[in-house]
């Protein structure tokens, strides 16, 4: 028997009416909102906010069409996903980032791994300067570029129509491996964050575990909103420089 017309058919294994599913879209665009936000400030000011958020909501639809609550996955948490997942897709369509500042990016990244290594700390920017052969503020300048790349590119590999559920581990099949997996990637990177210099771990935490904004941050801590942006990049490049690629690869930028 055909379904009516006015009903709609999720894979969260219940049917659900039009209205139901529209007052899930209007109950999650805050969320959408907020997602977009976050990824809006590691991006040129050319980047419209609201194609972010259109991208989002089309990645929130997607979400609610494909939830399969027997995985044992919030609904909320799936949604975080997509919006995400749909937003970063719409940039790399757009391909905004020069190929040039990708291979400076890499450049920079080394350089702060080996100072790392050769002085046994973190390094600080006059000495990443001096290698590079720039001044300080054309090194601030440098880090406020690359926070375009905060947003990770996904390998063109991968399979789009995976169901990101399914990359998610589900509690009840969580084995002894992947648990410890889980315990030592959680103690790397937070010895990692230990070891960043004082403003960095301070913006770290702010943005990541408060989740506040960069200009929440800046009011914070009395700096600019652009210096915010530099910290949190130069924290980014220390932690990945200073982690093996396996686990610099599982950072949430």
């Amino acid at each position: 028997m055909m379904k009516p017309s006015n009903y709609y058919h999720a894979t969260c294994k219940k049917t659900i009416s039009i209205d139901e599913r529209n007052t899930l879209i209007e109950e999650h665009l805050p969320l959408v909102k907020f997602i977009a936000e976050r990824v809006a400030v590691r991006l040129p000011f050319t980047i419209e906010i609201n194609d972010l958020v259109s991208a989002g909501i089309f990645g929130l639809i997607d979400a609610i069409d494909k939830y399969d609550s027997s995985r044992n996955v919030k609904f909320k948490t799936y949604a975080e996903l997509r919006i995400r997942g749909a937003i970063l897709d719409s940039l790399r369509e757009l391909d905004w980032v020069p190929r040039s500042l990708r291979r400076r990016a890499k450049e920079v990244e080394q350089v702060y791994s080996q100072l790392e290594q050769k002085f046994r700390r973190p390094p600080v920017e006059e000495e990443v300067a001096e290698v590079l052969g720039i001044s300080i503020s054309e090194l601030q300048e440098l880090l406020g570029q690359l926070r375009w790349l905060s947003v990770k590119d996904r390998s063109k590999s991968d399979n789009s129509k995976e169901e990101i559920t399914y990359q998610l581990p589900d509690n009840r099949t969580l084995t002894p491996s992947l648990n410890y997996e889980q315990k030592e990637t959680r103690e790397l990177l937070a010895s990692a964050i230990d070891r960043l210099p004082e403003r960095e771990r301070q913006v770290i935490a702010l943005y990541y575990l408060e989740e506040l904004t960069m200009k929440e941050i800046a009011t914070v801590l009395s700096i600019t909103e652009s210096r915010v942006s530099q910290l949190h990049t130069q924290a980014i490049i220390r932690l990945r420089g200073s982690l093996s690629p396996s686990y610099a690869e599982k950072l949430t930028a």
